[in-house]
Formats: structure tokens, C-alpha cells, sequence
């Protein structure tokens, strides 16, 4: 067994803060060419480890504090069943045992598709405790690209959440040759493994292979999502964990250490297949900050969760806090209270913005009017929205999109600090974070202590450091092929650095349009501003190669639902509302105010409603919900087309 890791901080890198250890931070340090920042560079906060793996984790925790609640698990009368670092270790070790007895051997790729649950996370461990490399599956995804997954990774086994899903993969078994092993969690599959091991494997096989591992060896391959082709599997080591988590702790020591009397918790409802959230779950096992799964995104399956689990930080996307704030507004409404929603609304981004201003040291804070004004409407709108969140969060890590300015200053202003960042599974997450107390509304933070952020001639994203991943899997050529040239990581993505070394991102490369004029114009921003509003559920901007910029737009039917309610109509289907006057009225009202903060080159001239929203099963968009762009233009080219004919 390998000797226990060091703890993540390095010394003397604390000071005192609201009963928490603080980090004392760093800004970046920033480079510049002709004028313009082009690289920023935060230093380590964590010491790199040298030794051991992600699969030492649970039993180091049991040996330092075996009666600390690591995690809780939701049992079938509903209540929350604490789960202690002991507990978690003991289980870790039986299951990986059982995965030892059924023949798997190091190496050996272990597949899971599984919804968000405490087993996934238990799996998780005992795979790698057992040697094995993870390969986890979206639950949405199709049969096809199950079978592509399991026969590019090799996988010799696969665990899924439901029967259902075993049965959907049974008819491609004679065309998975590999895959050896098919266990099913709702049948009490993984219990029988670790009954399987308890009964036939010492300890010591475990503790033989669990010795062998090192930062180095491959701990997962994750197939990203496949915007404009086939995924590709990419290759995360146990060392790429550690740099992540390591200083995501150390840098957010808000979330993941406890103010004194309180313990911190995190609800994770996000996919388990997705690196961001998974990221998340091995950075509350190292930091034994307890967690909690929630399998569901159903309003009615989440809101009880968050209420009996009542988290402090929550993980999410920017599409849900748009839908919790247009939802509160729309409550507003129906009960006659719209006015005083967007006085309270008002005051709280009037509040978010004065305290980033004190933060940062561009102005003095909220003024005594205005800490008035807030206190008046925190128990009118405010604390209902933290009340809905399970009533204790303080904090909420966003990621996958732009959150915007408005919305960031909104939530801050209501109580709840937003940790947004940008990062891609081939950075094991996050590779940009806002800093505690020193917050960019509307930029995605600074670098991860120990990134570098390179900014490139044509304006696209590179990323250096000990997170990004050791390459792409490629069975053809035997295993990983490097991904870094040159130990930058080409994103895709394009951005800004600002003269702090502040991330702001402004589109995919890509994506990006030309118009038959010349104009380069990066639809991301104008796409996320629209879809703020409470009638859009998505918008996609056209205009590569055509003589101005259009749009597409589909509709949020509650909201829509909502708005004709409001004004005495019937509900209606979007096929009817595609060509509805008073909608387009709206939309138009939207469209002219998200020109205003474009250039008239880059501004939207004409639009059109969808008779259909873009969904991951229409193939429209991706299981973190990005959008399809070829797929949704080829599936409507002719709405396309008809924005261009005059």
C-alpha cells in the first residue's frame, strides 16, 4: 500500500477568513503582446503529488477521521442515510474485490451508465481501487453510441442503472466481442459483487494493486459529447485528478471547507458522466465534504431532494439558474406581483455589482440605501429562492455556458455566490475559475492555480498545465495519443484575456460566422443573452457566407404558456405560436435589445420561430446541452433559407 498523500495545501498559503482557512491568493501574472494581455499564469496552490492514486482516497480517509460523514445516500423511504468515511472505505474495498473475482485485471476498461446515484460514486473507487480504468456513458445516449463507446474503450464490462437500459444494449452483445460482464444496479447487482468479494478475496489482492498505481496511470476515459462529430475518448490520468481537485480545494475554500459550527455539503444532480460533475464528486470524497447524489432533473424528483438534503453549494449549468429565476418571475406574475419581482430584482443586481466593485477595489460597496433596499426584499423574493435550493446554499459552481453579467450579479446580490468557470474534459474540468472575493461578473475567473492561459493569433483559447490530459484513446494505434502540442492544448474555443488576466469567452472557433461581407461574428454571446428570456428555450444565429446575421429561435412552452395566460389567451401549440404576432412583437422587442451591445454588422436582422424545440433526442443537442450546429442546420434548411429570401 502506498504511504498516505500530503495534504493539498502548501505551507504557509493560509490566513483566517469567516472561520475558514483561506488561501492567501495570487493573482496571474500576465504577458503581452503589441499592447493586448495574451497569456496569464496563476501558480500552484497544491503540492504535486508524486505518488499514489485516486483509489488511496477512501481508505486515507477512514485511517485520519473514520466516523466523518463523507457521504449520504438516499434510502427507499426517502430520508438521507450518512455514509462515513469508514463506511465508504469498507465498501469501496468489497466491491473492488468483486471486481477482482469476476476476472477483471488491471487495465481492464469497466463502462457505467448509470444516472447520478451513490453507487456510480462507489463504483467509481472500487474500479480504480481494483486497477481498472472507468469509461463512464451518457444515460441518454443512443444505442449506437453505447456500441461505439464500448467497442472504441474496449470495455470488458458494463454497468447500467435500469434493466431497461441492459435490455436496450442485450441485441449488440454479438457485436461486443470484449465486453465479458453486464451487471445492472436496480437488480442488486453491485451488493452481489461485494458479497462475491467479502467472500473470496483477501484484502491484501486490493491493497497488491492499489500499490502499483501512480499518478501517472490512466484512471478514465471520457468521450466528450461530439458537437460536430464522432466522440473521442479522452484519456485522464489519476495525476490530472489531483492537479484539478487538489487546487479547486485549496482556491474555492469556501465550498469545501466548513465555516466553524457548519458542516459543507454538496447535492450532485449534474451528470456523473460528465467530467464537471465527476470532477466534483472526487474533490468532496478528497476534501470529505459530504455528498449527495440526486438522480433526477424533474422539478418534482429535485426540489424534494434539495429540500431534505439541504446542500450549502450546489453544482450547476447556467440553463437552470435562467429557469429558476424566470419561474420565480413568472410565480411573481401570476400572483400580481411582477412589479415588485423586478424592483427586488433590480436592487439585488444593483447589490451583486456593488459588492464585485468593493471586491475589486473600484468603488466602496453597497451604500446604506441599498443594504436597506436588500433586507427589505430578502424575505419577499431572496430567501425563497435559497429556501428552494434546499435553504442553506451559499454557493453555486456554474460551468458548460456563459453565465452573463445580469444573472451573476442577480444571485450574488440574493445571497448566493457563483463560482463560474470554463473548462473541457480534456481538462479534467474547470481551467478557469472566479477567485473567492475577487469576482469579474460576466468572465468566466482567472486560471486554475497552476494554468496557464495562452490566447493565440487568431484569437483561440490554449491551456497549459498538470490537468490536461495525456492524449486521445486510439485503439488503432495502441492505446493514448498525445493531444498537446507543444504542452498547449488547443481549446477550440476563442477569448479575451483582460489587463488582470480575467477570461472572458466570446465563441467557438468553429462556429464562428463569415459574412459574404467579411465580417467574423461569434454567435455564442447573442445566442446566451437571447436565451436568457423567459419565452426562448434556444436560439441559433445563422449567417456563414450570407449577406447578414439571422436567427432561430425555439420556445420555453411554460413561459410562452405563462405570457398567454397572463394576457387572457389560450395555451397553444408552437406550431400555431410560430407565426403569432404578438410573440414575434416580443421577440422583436428582445432581438433590438440584445443589438444594442453588437456592432450593426453583427446584428441580428431577421429571425424565425421552430414548430420544435431542439432536444439531445432529436439530435439537436448534446448531453450538457450544447447545440448541434450542423445537425440543427441541416434538419431546418429550410427555415434557413427563408430568413435569406426577399
Amino acid at each position: 500500500m502506498s504511504t498516505p498523500h500530503p495534504p493539498p495545501a502548501a505551507p504557509d498559503a493560509f490566513g483566517d477568513l469567516d472561520g475558514t482557512r483561506a488561501p492567501a491568493l495570487v493573482a496571474p501574472e500576465t504577458r503581452r503582446l503589441d499592447g493586448t494581455v495574451r497569456e496569464a499564469h496563476v501558480p500552484p496552490l497544491a503540492r504535486t503529488v508524486r505518488h499514489g492514486s485516486l483509489a488511496d482516497l477512501p481508505f486515507e480517509n477512514a485511517a485520519a477521521a473514520p466516523d466523518s460523514v463523507v457521504l449520504s445516500r438516499r434510502i427507499p423511504d426517502g430520508r438521507w442515510a450518512d455514509v462515513t468515511a469508514a463506511q465508504f472505505a469498507g465498501e469501496v474495498l468489497a466491491v473492488a474485490k468483486g471486481l477482482i473475482a469476476e476476472g477483471l485485471v488491471p487495465g481492464d476498461r469497466i463502462a457505467v451508465l448509470a444516472p447520478t446515484t451513490y453507487e456510480w460514486t462507489l463504483l467509481d473507487f472500487a474500479a480504480w481501487a481494483a486497477g481498472l480504468v472507468v469509461v463512464p456513458v451518457y444515460p441518454t445516449s443512443s444505442v449506437h453510441q453505447v456500441r461505439w463507446i464500448l467497442q472504441d474503450s474496449g470495455a470488458v464490462a458494463l454497468v447500467t442503472g435500469t434493466s431497461a437500459q441492459a435490455a436496450a444494449v442485450g441485441p449488440e452483445r454479438g457485436r461486443l466481442p470484449e465486453l465479458r460482464h453486464l451487471w445492472v444496479m436496480e437488480k442488486g447487482h453491485v451488493d452481489r459483487l461485494a458479497e462475491l468479494g467479502a467472500a473470496t478475496v483477501p484484502d491484501q489482492e486490493v491493497s497488491v494493486r492499489r500499490g502499483v498505481l501512480g499518478p501517472d496511470t490512466l484512471a478514465t476515459l471520457i468521450y466528450t459529447s461530439g458537437t460536430t462529430g464522432r466522440p473521442k475518448g479522452c484519456a485522464l490520468s489519476h495525476g490530472n485528478f489531483f492537479a484539478e481537485v487538489d487546487n479547486a480545494i485549496e482556491l474555492l475554500y469556501p465550498v469545501f471547507r466548513a465555516n466553524v459550527g457548519e458542516e459543507a455539503s454538496v447535492l450532485l444532480f449534474l451528470p456523473m458522466s460528465h467530467v464537471f460533475g465527476r470532477m466534483v464528486a472526487v474533490a468532496c470524497v478528497r476534501a470529505r465534504v459530504r455528498l449527495g447524489h440526486a438522480p433526477s432533473l424533474k422539478a418534482e424528483d429535485l426540489l424534494p431532494d434539495l429540500a431534505a438534503f439541504r446542500p450549502t453549494c450546489l453544482l450547476t449549468i447556467p440553463y437552470m439558474l435562467e429557469k429558476i429565476y424566470n419561474g420565480a418571475r413568472a410565480k411573481a406574475e401570476t400572483g400580481g406581483r411582477a412589479s415588485s419581482f423586478d424592483r427586488a430584482a433590480a436592487v439585488a443586481r444593483r447589490y451583486g455589482e456593488a459588492l464585485e466593485a468593493r471586491q475589486t477595489g473600484t468603488g466602496p460597496g453597497p451604500s446604506r440605501a441599498l443594504r436597506t433596499a436588500r433586507a427589505f426584499y430578502d424575505p419577499l423574493l431572496y430567501r425563497r429562492i435559497r429556501n428552494a435550493m434546499g435553504g442553506r446554499v451559499k454557493y453555486a459552481i456554474c460551468g458548460g455556458s456563459p453565465l452573463g453579467r445580469r444573472l451573476a450579479a442577480f444571485y450574488a446580490g440574493a445571497g448566493i455566490e457563483i463560482y463560474e468557470g470554463y473548462g473541457l474534459t480534456e481538462t479534467t474540468g474547470a481551467t478557469t475559475v472566479t477567485p473567492p472575493l475577487r469576482p469579474r461578473l460576466g468572465t468566466v475567473g482567472w486560471p486554475l492555480p497552476g494554468t496557464r492561459i495562452r490566447i493565440a493569433a487568431d484569437g483561440e483559447i490554449l491551456v497549459g498545465g498538470e490537468h490536461v490530459l495525456r492524449g486521445y484513446w486510439d485503439p488503432a494505434a495502441g492505446g493514448v495519443v498525445p493531444a498537446a502540442r507543444d504542452g498547449w492544448l488547443a481549446t477550440g474555443d476563442l477569448g479575451e484575456l483582460d489587463d488582470e488576466g480575467y477570461l472572458t469567452i466570446t465563441g467557438r472557433k468553429k462556429e464562428l460566422l463569415i459574412t459574404s461581407g467579411g465580417k467574423s461574428v461569434a454567435p455564442a454571446p447573442m445566442e446566451n443573452w437571447l436565451r436568457s428570456h423567459p419565452l426562448v428555450s434556444h436560439c441559433l444565429l445563422v449567417g456563414d457566407q450570407r449577406p447578414y446575421v439571422a436567427a432561430l429561435f425555439t420556445l420555453d412552452l411554460d413561459g410562452v404558456s405563462h405570457w398567454r395566460r397572463m394576457n387572457g389567451r389560450h395555451p397553444a401549440t408552437a406550431e400555431l405560436l410560430r407565426d403569432d404576432a404578438e410573440l414575434h412583437a416580443v421577440l422583436q422587442r428582445a432581438v433590438d435589445e440584445a443589438n444594442t451591445l453588437v456592432s450593426r454588422p453583427e446584428s441580428i436582422r431577421r429571425f424565425t420561430v421552430l414548430p420544435v424545440d431542439f432536444t439531445e433526442e432529436a439530435g439537436h443537442l448534446t448531453p450538457s446541452m450544447k447545440l448541434r450546429r450542423q445537425a440543427i442546420l441541416r434538419d431546418f434548411a429550410g427555415d434557413v433559407e427563408a430568413l435569406y429570401d426577399r
